[in-house]
């Protein structure tokens, strides 16, 4: 097995092409041509998560965000990127990031947010040429008072904390949704006729919300961990009889705390 193999099949699912113009997904360290004995799967490429790439004969780490996303200007293990590059070229260790590529299809990120909550008639919220975009819309099986909405939220997400503006009146049916950070997708929610708009990383300014229209932000890591998930079952379904496994550590990698 080869890091092409193992790329072919992420990409298959999340291609390349589609990724936003300032993202970096792909192979970012290694070659194709490297031989793989074991893929780690995890949701940021940290030195931990190297280190426990290397314990578990993993040769081969994915993540949903990049471990490279601007320039580097040094590489230094005192810096936490210039770490983790640093114990993943001594130990020969492939890194492949699929981000936005992973954002933008229906079945990842944002449509497993919609899958969570149980939402029919989901469509792509910002939908670019080729039935791809960022964000999802869908339909509640029975609209619900927000209150409800927002216990269902903190079970499927397994949230300890919500953030929202001010409950619309009534009950709500139209959800909007899209994982990671997505404020700039507030008014393409409220175009698509949404009163809810779930995501995260939504800044205090946007929590003034006008009437019939309100946000929930559930945090960056609680909405789109759920695609490592997914990463583990497209390699399984490609190679059933290969090594793959999901980070350990992965519930307790969220960087932000809560106290």
């Amino acid at each position: 097995m080869r890091v092409s193999d193992i790329t072919r099949a992420i990409e298959a699912f999340a291609p390349l092409a589609i990724q936003e113009n300032w993202d970096n997904s792909g192979l970012l360290i290694g070659s194709p041509l490297d031989e793989v004995k074991g893929v780690m799967i995890g949701f940021d490429c940290t030195s931990g998560l190297v280190d426990r790439a290397l314990e578990a004969g993993c040769n081969m780490v994915i993540t949903h965000h990049p471990l490279i996303f601007g320039g580097l200007k040094s590489i230094r293990p005192e810096d936490p990127v210039g770490k983790a590059v640093i114990k993943a070229v001594r130990g020969g260790v492939a890194v492949y990031a699929a981000h936005t590529t992973a954002d933008k299809v229906i079945a990842g990120v944002s449509g497993e947010m919609a899958r969570k909550i149980g939402l029919e008639n989901v469509s792509i919220l910002d939908e670019e040429p080729g039935g791809t975009g960022l964000g999802v819309v869908g339909d509640l099986p029975a609209p619900m008072e927000p209150q409800a909405l927002f216990a269902l939220l903190k079970e499927r997400f397994s949230l300890k904390m919500l953030r929202v503006s001010k409950p619309v009146e009534g009950k709500v049916s139209r959800i909007a949704l899209c994982g990671g950070s997505g404020s700039s997708l507030i008014g393409a929610a409220r175009a698509a006729g949404a009163q809810v708009y779930v995501s995260a990383d939504i800044s205090y300014h946007h929590f003034f919300t006008p009437e019939g229209f309100m946000i929930a932000d559930i945090g960056h890591f609680e909405s789109e961990v759920a695609i490592v998930d997914i990463f583990f079952s497209e390699l399984k379904k490609n190679f059933p009889n290969f090594a793959v496994c999901i980070d350990p550590e992965i519930k307790r990698s969220n960087p932000i705390q809560y106290i």
